[in-house]
């Protein structure tokens, strides 16, 4: 059937604007494909994000409970740290303490040690000067007994010679009498003489009680030097002998205040020997002779005994660094002699025996009783005493 113009166009028209509808409808519904691409692709992104955000927070939980765990970690480690060291101190503190406890126990027992050998030393000290004492009663009574031997002696010699001369010249006998009493007095010291040696001992006497209590001092410090050096053994020895010069201040002190100078025949008899010193010549009785004799021996036996601890203390050898020989004041009563007379002889007697008591030998002295002795040879080369008569 065919179509006329006008139905060919409305047809045309109709197929073009179904074909239009159709166009827009695609078109619509791509863009509508489109917008759900997009919202698919953002809803993907959001939900991307959130994982991300999520994934984050996790890493970051994790790392925090990893830093705590790390934290709680060192603060177990720390804590564990700080009971070793508590365990190690006292650890520590047993032994420390069970080492001053020890060391007190040690110190106690050297105190004690000190103390008996302290009395002990005081014990012989005693015993050495009773035997000093009663050694010089002996020398004054022996000295006493010889005089009044010899002024027997003399004296019947002089009435033999006074008889004999009664018979070749009876006229004469009043010239007996005066020849007897010159002679006896010759055989003591003249009144004023003896006045003038009591009053130098007393004068002596004073200025050695007055230079005893100036040495204390010094004794101090030279102790407080020692126990700085650890030098016990040295330590040990000038406390026993400082201990003894102050038992001879006593004694001293006792002596002068009540002796009696008329009963003591040193000062009544002449000089019988001569000894020098630094090239001045003295002149002594036997007393005197006695106790300068006694200060090389004194003097020999402080220096063994010094020598004896600086080798106990592992020191170097040197008598001059000794209290003792600076001091050189021990045995030393203050009569007969002047005290630098008698320091010199310490000094010398001194000084070999430290070196005997040093290295260990006997090449100036021997041992004797306990005591230590100069031998008499080298004693009587060190006095070089010159008799008078």
């Amino acid at each position: 059937m065919k179509l006329g113009m006008f139905d060919r166009t409305l047809l045309a028209a109709a197929l073009s604007a179904t074909a239009l509808a159709g166009t827009a409808g695609m078109v619509r519904a791509q863009e509508k494909s489109q917008q759900d691409q997009q919202e698919e692709k953002r809803r993907q992104r959001q939900q991307q994000e959130q994982q991300r955000q999520e994934r984050l927070q996790a890493q970051q939980q994790q790392r925090q409970q990893e830093r705590q765990q790390r934290e709680q970690n060192q603060a177990a480690r720390q804590q564990e740290q700080q009971q070793k060291q508590q365990q190690q101190q006292q650890r520590q503190q047993q032994p420390q303490a069970q080492q001053q406890e020890r060391q007190q126990q040690r110190q106690q027992a050297e105190q004690q040690r000190q103390q008996r050998l302290q009395a002990e030393q005081q014990q012989r000290q005693q015993e050495r000067l009773q035997r000093e004492l009663s050694q010089a009663a002996r020398q004054q009574e022996l000295q006493q007994q010889r005089q009044q031997e010899r002024l027997q002696r003399e004296q019947a010699q002089q009435q033999n010679q006074q008889a004999q001369q009664a018979q070749r010249a009876p006229r004469q006998p009043e010239r007996v009498p005066q020849a007897e009493a010159q002679q006896v007095q010759k055989l003591r010291l003249p009144e004023a003489r003896q006045q003038q040696l009591i009053q130098e001992q007393q004068r002596r006497s004073e200025q050695y009680a007055r230079e005893l209590q100036q040495t204390e001092q010094q004794a101090q410090q030279r102790a407080a030097a020692l126990q700085q050096q650890r030098r016990l053994a040295q330590y040990r020895y000038q406390q026993r002998y400082v201990q003894r010069l102050r038992q001879q201040q006593r004694l001293a002190a006792e002596r002068a205040r009540y002796y009696n100078y008329g009963q003591d025949p040193y000062f009544y008899s002449a000089p019988i020997y001569q000894y020098s010193r630094n090239g001045r010549y003295y002149d002594t009785n036997q007393y005197g002779a006695d106790l300068l004799g006694q200060g090389v021996n004194n003097g020999y036996e402080e220096g063994y005994l010094a020598g004896q601890a600086d080798r106990q203390d592992g020191w170097r050898s040197g008598y001059r660094d000794s209290y003792a020989y600076q001091d050189a004041n021990y045995g030393y009563n203050g009569f007969y002699v002047p005290q630098n007379d008698y320091n010199y002889y310490f000094r010398e007697g001194f000084q070999r025996g430290y070196d005997d008591g040093y290295y260990g030998r006997s090449q100036y002295g021997r041992s004797y009783n306990g005591t230590y002795e100069i031998l008499a040879n080298l004693l009587a080369q060190i006095l070089n005493l010159r008799s008078l008569r």
